[in-house]
């Protein structure tokens, strides 16, 4: 039996992921998705975010009266996306600079606004804290696996531009993957980011058919027997 924090992490990472199950942060993901280390630095502003708003939502949910939480809630993620932007201007200005408007309008992803609404503010902060992270990892998962993807079939490369992220040091990061490849323009288009991600919303629907086909296949035991058991 799962423990109830492991329970959170499972339904935020798989059962209730908030792109291949809830499909919000569409926009975000779509746009900025076209390699790995964009999708990586998106991702974990992201989850940076929705950390912080989940655990002072949580801190503040007796406080807050009832039909003034989601105007607080939004002035509290946008607290805590301005410190995101600021620190990414900072250290990460070049990486900033490609992100662009898509880090200050991490405040309007319906993700995070949800998990402050629909946990955060019903939770303790152990809880709401493990729920931001393993939600803000699960968006982040596949944002790399899609990033992953587009720049694969794109360019024929794997991390590049690594140095915005992690410094100079790993300019030579880049691995290419394909020599002389003179690209696939669709893939790093909007367009192929629809693709990208329908294909992944199909596995994961055929993984959890398979699941759900292989567990009612199993036996059921007695009431007695799985007592004793």
């Amino acid at each position: 039996m799962l423990s109830n924090y492991g329970k959170i992490a499972v339904d935020s990472l798989w059962h209730n992921n908030p792109i291949l199950v809830q499909l919000l942060g569409l926009c975000p993901l779509l746009a900025v998705s076209s390699t790995f280390i964009n999708s990586l630095g998106l991702g974990i502003a992201t989850t940076l975010v929705l950390i912080g708003s989940n655990v002072t939502v949580s801190m503040i949910r007796h406080k807050v009266k009832q039909e003034l939480r989601i105007p607080i809630f939004v002035m509290v993620i946008a607290s805590f996306v301005t410190i995101v932007e600021l620190a990414m201007n900072a250290y990460l200005h070049e990486l900033y600079k490609i992100l662009g408007i898509f880090i200050p309008l991490i405040v309007t992803n319906c993700v995070i606004i949800a998990r402050a609404e629909a946990f955060a503010s019903k939770n303790d902060m152990k809880s709401s804290f493990i729920d931001g992270l393993t939600m803000g990892l699960g968006f982040t998962f596949i944002l790399l696996l899609l990033g992953s993807m587009r720049e694969i079939i794109g360019q024929g490369t794997l991390f590049s531009q690594a140095h915005l992220m992690f410094g100079e040091g790993f300019r030579e990061m880049q691995v290419t993957l394909i020599s002389d490849y003179s690209g696939f323009l669709l893939a790093i288009l909007p367009p192929g980011a629809f693709i990208g991600i329908g294909l992944l919303i199909a596995l994961r629907n055929v993984i959890e058919q398979k699941r759900k086909a292989r567990l009612a296949r199993q036996p059921v035991l007695p009431v007695a027997e799985h007592n004793q058991a």
